[in-house]
């Protein structure tokens, strides 16, 4: 029994129910036609259908996850997970069912990076043989697996990895050791306690040759009572700012020794006896896992802005703050002035409703990412590897560019949420913890930016001595990177032509801003690079905000191709239902808002572009805080409801559907362990002998006072 106990009382009027009520009746689209037009029918049924198979599983409650320590949130998670893997083999999921079982469980757990890196790899790289053996039994949980490539010395940098795997032909076997300390493999999720087995990038050396890293299946630890092989020494790296639910662990090798059918063997491998290595049709064929997870991470970043754009635009609907003296809110019913909702202030709105607009914006990108990716792995798999430098170039500037939004994004909704963003209950701290890492994990994001930009030089040096070949023609460009290159070269003084605020709400002045600002950088880095002279390490930080500009046109580009219908559906996946007018004027202010935002929040390189000056940029200014006022702010409930997140999902006190915020906040305090007691557990040893030191009875202590 609880010794906290809250009066029996409602909140002051308008109460929250009621406010997001009135919101809901003003929003000019249909809510459930957007959510369908985002992940279709059969998601939201599926949806359904999962959230009732979940919220009766113990082991799925989330009324305690805000107050365990890590070993319990551990153990919690451990449970967790053991109970989805017998749910989805008692219910059959399907891959899709399970990947949504997770994201509404959303805890990351022990099993997580066996489903999201260890099977992925084993799918991509694994020959005929290596399938039956590897991937089968990993798909039954016989195998649980890591994928180990990060290690104490070296992260982003994949060729720097020391940990080696020495073909010994004499018994055809490779020895995995770690020479260094430094070659520890480190920051390995499941690895901790939970893996059995771990796929293990390592330096492939035959007949003392070395062929770079390469993905090697090694077991590690027993299958019968799961203790540590012999050769292997493995365990937790201890706790971490956020994702303390999974055991991310280090390891290192003592010469230990696997067959030669445990180095991933589809594109290339070592021939038995003569250790002679067969080399891979092309050699960034294993960043495959890389490539995947980065595209991914677009989705899980529209993900994490969508949840805590949610949470705090709801709460800022209901949270109310000082009277307006120029505009005060009067209640119909009794005619009393009340205080401000806080989402009528245009500060609230300019720092929440571009995110809004940026997780639509992300949403759309993440889905041409992954149809990338899988149009890519099938044209491979028929030997065609055109694709591949596009999307590898794309998924690295797009991890470091929506990461890093999203990680912004999710602080800014919780310092948008006040004092009560601080408490644990808004649901805004543990998802901003749990979120970080992505800014880090599959590349840093201020290094992996320069993959994109070697890919961009590259294609314009390619583009400029095609068009001085004089057997260019523009009609054969396919690849949108060429395109706005190739727009910038027959025009490099465009100037936009706008001359009042509602032209910026032009969709082709939006793209011919943007293509002409990274087509600009791009050739200033290469003339600096080609002419000048200047050495690579001197133009980092030009070549990151290329990367950016680069990716921030496709996130333009895919969000306007997207509304319009434009663009090319995955494989075997129905038609988007078409929108009604009211919806797709709707996603079009948001559109017309991520574009102009955009360009608001970093308009020197538009200015140095020269295809827009200072007027222009206060023009744009104008037209953003009048398409808030105006536009977005009578839908902003409307389009966060359409994410259709769950209250079981976002676990927020303060992003409750109903709106009632201040009755779960209190409720969510008496669960607090220290309220457990009236009194404190110490009191008698660290109070009391200052505060009673003679043990005095209570009426002798209010007598004496």
């Amino acid at each position: 029994m609880s010794a906290l106990r809250f009066p029996n009382l409602p909140p002051s009027e308008p109460q929250g129910r009621n406010l997001l009520a009135e919101e809901r009746a003003n929003t000019t689209f249909s809510v459930h036609e957007l959510s369908t037009f985002l992940y279709g029918e059969a998601h939201l049924e599926r949806q359904e259908r999962l959230l009732a198979l979940i919220e009766n599983e113990p082991a799925f409650d989330k009324s305690r996850r805000y107050f365990r320590g890590r070993s319990e949130r551990f153990a919690a998670a451990l449970k967790k997970d053991h109970a989805l893997v017998r749910m989805s083999q008692k219910h059959q999921f399907t891959q899709e069912e399970m990947m949504h079982a997770e994201s509404l469980i959303d805890e990351a757990g022990p099993f997580g990076l066996h489903r999201g890196m260890f099977m992925p790899t084993l799918a991509a790289q694994c020959n005929d043989e290596q399938l039956e053996r590897f991937l089968k039994p990993a798909q039954r949980y016989e195998i649980i697996g890591c994928y180990a490539q990060t290690e104490l010395g070296h992260g982003s940098n994949v060729q720097g990895i020391e940990t080696t795997a020495t073909y010994l032909p004499e018994s055809d076997e490779f020895e995995i050791h770690t020479p260094f300390l430094t070659a520890s493999k480190w920051w390995i999720g499941g690895l901790g306690k939970a893996a059995n087995h771990a796929v293990v990038m390592a330096r492939l050396i035959t007949a003392g040759k070395d062929h770079g890293p390469h993905a090697f299946v090694v077991p590690i630890r027993s299958m019968e009572d799961h203790t540590l092989l012999p050769g292997v020494m493995a365990g937790d790296i201890g706790p971490k700012f956020g994702y303390n639910t999974t055991d991310n662990g280090c390891m290192w090798f003592d010469h230990y020794r696997v067959p030669r059918i445990s180095l991933l063997a589809k594109y290339s491998s070592v021939k038995p006896g003569s250790g002679e290595y067969i080399n891979p049709p092309n050699a960034k064929l294993s960043y495959g896992t890389m490539v995947l997870v980065r595209a991914s991470l677009v989705g899980s970043a529209r993900q994490g802005m969508a949840k805590a754009v949610t949470i705090a635009t709801r709460y800022s609907a209901i949270r109310r703050q000082f009277v307006d003296k120029d505009s005060p809110k009067v209640l119909e019913e009794s005619g009393q002035v009340v205080e401000t909702p806080v989402l009528d202030y245009s500060m609230q709105q300019y720092r929440l409703f571009p995110i809004i607009a940026a997780a639509y914006a992300c949403f759309f990108t993440s889905k041409e990412m992954m149809r990338l990716y899988y149009l890519n792995m099938k044209n491979m798999a028929a030997g065609d590897f055109s694709l591949l430098a596009d999307v590898h170039a794309s998924s690295s500037g797009l991890k470091s560019l929506t990461t890093t939004m999203a990680a912004a994004s999710i602080e800014e909704c919780r310092r948008a949420c006040g004092g009560h963003g601080f408490s644990v209950f808004s649901g805004l701290p543990l998802l901003l913890q749990d979120y970080v890492p992505n800014v880090t994990w599959e590349g840093d994001n201020y290094m992996i930016t320069q993959q994109t930009g070697r890919y961009l030089f590259k294609s314009f040096r390619d583009l400029v001595a095609k068009r001085a070949s004089g057997k260019f023609k523009a009609s054969q460009i396919t690849n949108p990177t060429l395109a706005y290159m190739n727009t910038y070269l027959d025009n490099p003084g465009l100037k936009c032509p706008a001359t009042t605020p509602g032209q910026f709400h032009n969709p082709e002045l939006q793209l011919a801003a943007f293509g002409h600002r990274a087509a600009s950088l791009v050739a200033q880095i290469v003339h600096a690079l080609d002419v000048e002279k200047r050495t690579w390490n001197s133009m980092l930080v030009d070549i990151y905000n290329v990367s950016v500009a680069h990716c921030q046109l496709i996130l333009v580009q895919n969000f306007i191709l997207g509304i319009r219908g434009e663009m090319p559906q995955p494989e075997g996946m129905p038609a988007l239902t078409p929108l009604s007018a009211a919806a797709k004027e709707g996603l079009r202010d948001l559109s017309d808002l991520f574009a102009m935002h955009t360009i608001h929040k970093q308009p020197g390189e538009f200015l140095t572009s020269g295809y827009l000056d200072a007027k222009q940029i206060a023009l744009l200014g104008e037209a953003i805080m009048e398409l808030m006022e105006k536009k977005v702010r009578r839908n902003a409930i409307g389009f966060v409801d359409a994410f259709a997140f769950p209250d079981y999902l976002l676990n927020s006190a303060l992003g409750r559907f109903d709106g009632k915020v201040y009755e779960a906040y209190t409720d969510m305090a008496t669960k607090e362990p220290l309220n457990q007691t009236e009194v404190v557990e110490g009191y008698a040893e660290y109070i009391k002998p200052y505060t009673n030191p003679k043990n005095l009875s209570g009426k002798t202590m209010q007598a004496r006072l």
